[in-house]
């Protein structure tokens, strides 16, 4: 039996604005298998990014339970939720969020400095993950020196340095081209080969069709959860230069 590594039951977010409640999420109940490659999709105000930070631990719900490798967080303080998303998720986020003045291997390394890595692990890590990624020959290179490409390649290595349960990506392609959208997807799908757990949000159906299971989001609730039968390979792609 597989293990159950995201599981959230009846959960909903409400936002005060102003007089007025927003209920982003109404009612969301889903399960999440270690070693699953699933794409959240919907249109905009659908709840897809107020899930995507509940997941990531970057925002609590209003009611219902999260339970993420077996912890409950839906009630977890500040503090304690920077320490679960720095050991279980690793994000990828549309803008890189890299530091621009310091070089791919600091910030491959930043996360490690809080799990309390000598420096000389940290070195060895990060530039363990920047091999695995293409990137070995671009270690210190800062990002004004990389192509975009390149940058959302740094962004996946310092996602995977800490092992994470997780790896939460957040409209990954959605500041690159077609060539280079299809090339960060391929190392996607090779990263879940290898065992790793991606849950991606995208409003793109083509992004969408390389994730093995499609969640889409309705209004804050679930609209449907599907098997997806038609995945991208990344050979398709091979062809393309």
């Amino acid at each position: 039996m597989q293990e159950r590594v995201i599981e959230t039951h009846d959960i909903g977010r409400v936002y005060i604005m102003g007089s007025e409640e927003v209920h982003a999420l109404k009612s969301i109940s889903i399960q999440i298998q270690r070693g699953e490659y699933v794409a959240f999709m919907g249109p905009s105000g659908s709840g897809k990014s107020t899930l995507m930070n509940i997941i990531g631990c970057l925002d609590t719900p209003t009611k219902g339970q999260y339970i993420l490798s077996g912890s409950d967080v839906s009630n977890m303080s500040e503090n304690q939720l920077a320490e679960v998303r720095n050991k279980e998720i690793g994000f990828v986020f549309q803008t890189f969020n890299l530091m621009p003045r310091s070089t791919s291997l600091e910030n491959v390394a930043l996360p490690l400095i809080y799990a309390g890595y000598s420096k000389k692990a940290r070195t060895e890590r990060a530039l363990e993950m920047l091999e695995s990624v293409g990137l070995g020959d671009r270690a210190y290179h800062r990002p004004n020196e990389l192509s975009g490409g390149q940058r959302q390649r740094v962004a996946i290595a310092r996602a995977l340095v800490n092992h994470p349960s997780i790896i939460l990506a957040d409209e990954p392609t959605g500041n690159l081209d077609t060539k280079t959208s299809y090339e960060i997807m391929d190392l996607f799908d090779k990263l879940h080969q290898e065992g790793n757990t991606i849950i991606m949000v995208t409003h793109e159906e083509d992004i969408a069709k390389y994730a093995h299971r499609i969640v889409r989001l309705r209004d804050g609730l679930v609209e449907s959860d599907e098997k997806n039968l038609e995945i991208t390979r990344p050979q398709l792609w091979m062809d393309k230069g």
